[in-house]
């Protein structure tokens, strides 16, 4: 496994971030690892106005993974406070690094965060109701999925362009651990 350091991302990330989270996400790069959407999605996942905007907004990190000897992001995931709990997304790995316990570790520093450091009752997400393998990633990690489900916003090609016309949007949830709840 790759040595990581982590730490919270500044403006100048914002390249370097997107780069991480296009490759995780779209085009033939994407598929090497197992989260791609490139048979879901073509176009763009994020651009840099729109990390920069998640590093500036108050309550709100984006957390990046770096590998320790080339000090390049191999991970990262945005983190906020929205509506009274967290709020977990934009979750990209090395494509090459996938499977390799890197998304776990960065995963359960963001929950640290959240139930620790924030008190917030419960983490929630987004994620694509048909990617099954992802959502079994989450709930191994203890999230449900609460039955609540958003439409995809198709022709905001800032999500990307749909391949199909079923995508929507189902919110999963882990709530805090007790002792973390205590805490409040």
């Amino acid at each position: 496994m790759t040595d990581l350091r982590f730490r919270n991302a500044t403006p100048r990330d914002a390249d370097a971030i997107v780069a991480l989270v296009e490759s995780a996400y779209r085009g033939d790069a994407s598929r090497a690892g197992w989260t791609t959407e490139a048979d879901l999605l073509d176009g763009r996942r994020t651009d840099a106005d729109d990390v920069r905007e998640c590093i500036a907004r108050p309550d709100s990190v984006v957390l990046l993974a770096v590998d320790a000897a080339t000090r390049e992001p191999v991970a990262c995931a945005h983190v906020a406070q929205e509506d009274g709990n967290g709020y977990f997304g934009m979750f990209s790995v090395r494509p090459t690094l996938q499977g390799g316990g890197v998304g776990k570790q960065l995963l359960a520093r963001a929950e640290r965060m959240v139930f620790n450091h924030w008190g917030l009752p419960a983490m929630r997400m987004t994620v694509i109701d048909v990617r099954d393998e992802l959502i079994a990633f989450y709930e191994r990690r203890g999230y449900v999925r609460t039955g609540i489900k958003k439409p995809f916003p198709y022709g905001d090609e800032r999500f990307g362009q749909p391949r199909r016309d079923d995508l929507r949007f189902e919110v999963l949830e882990k709530r805090a651990p007790a002792r973390a709840a205590s805490r409040r």
